[in-house]
């Protein structure tokens, strides 16, 4: 199942404000795909995932652009229309399984109450068992589906989760931060499953996080955001052995690697992300851009394919203006 984003405008209306969370985003997601969307906390990402679903919280609402999922746009839906997307076609896992079940009615009867609630032929006894092999396909012992959310661990939880997006049989599968919380083998544990069902399922898959690194042992391809704008996108190869983007370059400067010596301290990048409330002029990341210039203050960047599958929105990479230092680092980073 494909997805293509054309652009997508999403605004929160608050008394202070329009907080423009995403603004005119445009990517695809091609069947059988594993693709990364990657920023800071704030960027937009989950607002992207909750709009693709129409489950966006009061007061966001979806301003301009089109969702088509096979060529059906979501947009245009009604809800119950869309009802009929949500689970059997395209599912969630949700960020902080911690919250996300009901810690007094036991996992089987939040999952069985999932499958028929989108399939109302099925009976109780079939959900069930569709239930039990769920558990099985995600490493876990069936017998503990009779469990109650409080007897599992936090790694259980995530797969418990996992199991409810898979209930009715989804090709398309979000996957907002689904390590969160989760220790360090626990992750690498939950990464693998994902990446496990993805090519014995088939299924597409849109993994939201905050950390390149997971996304290149996950992904095929990534889509690096910035203050409600996609800033680089291309594969994950591509993109890791040289970034093209200031943002992206510092997001991947910021990796620990094996091969720093132990006194030698992470890159950062300074400054804070903007409010959205009111977004700087021109580039919206130039106030923490070292190679910024006037132009960058006053005109927003157009994405462009610099290379085949490669998308930079940034005057420098485009070639519209040159600097020294930011070519030296084109040259020098390689992962």
């Amino acid at each position: 199942m494909s997805l293509r984003v054309e652009d997508l405008k999403i605004y929160y209306c608050m008394k202070r404000g329009e907080c423009k969370a995403v603004e005119d985003i445009s990517f695809n997601i091609e069947k059988g795909d594993s693709v990364g969307l990657v920023g800071e906390s704030g960027c937009g990402k989950s607002t992207v995932a909750f709009s693709i679903l129409r489950m966006l919280p009061f007061p966001g609402e979806i301003m301009d652009g089109k969702i088509l999922l096979d060529n059906e746009d979501l947009v245009t839906l009604s809800e119950e229309q869309m009802r009929r997307y949500r689970w059997t076609k395209i599912s969630m896992v949700f960020q902080g399984a911690m919250n996300a079940l009901n810690p007094i009615i036991r996992v089987k009867d939040q999952i069985t109450e999932a499958i028929r609630t989108h399939n109302p032929s099925i009976s109780k006894s079939e959900a069930l068992k569709s239930a039990r092999e769920l558990f099985k396909l995600v490493g876990m012992d069936p017998n503990r589906i009779n469990n109650y959310p409080f007897e599992f661990s936090g790694g259980m939880k995530q797969r418990a989760m996992i199991v409810m997006a898979l209930a009715c049989n989804p090709k398309f599968l979000i996957a907002d931060e689904p390590t969160t919380a989760l220790d360090v083998t626990v992750q690498a544990q939950i990464m693998e499953l994902l990446k496990k069902l993805v090519n014995d399922l088939g299924i597409t898959l849109m993994l939201i996080t905050h950390d390149l690194s997971v996304v290149a042992e996950t992904c095929k391809k990534v889509i690096i955001m910035y203050a409600g704008k996609i800033v680089e996108s291309g594969s994950v190869k591509e993109i890791f052995a040289q970034p093209l983007h200031p943002y992206s370059q510092g997001l991947i400067a910021s990796i620990p690697s094996i091969e720093k010596s132990s006194n030698q301290s992470l890159a950062s990048i300074p400054g804070s992300p903007p409010n959205l409330l009111k977004p700087p002029t021109g580039c919206r990341f130039h106030p923490r851009c070292e190679y910024s210039q006037e132009v960058c203050r006053t005109e927003d960047p157009q994405i462009e394919e610099l290379k085949k599958d490669h998308f930079v929105a940034c005057h420098l990479s485009s070639g519209r203006i040159a600097s020294e230092k930011y070519n030296q680092v084109i040259q020098k980073v390689k992962l």
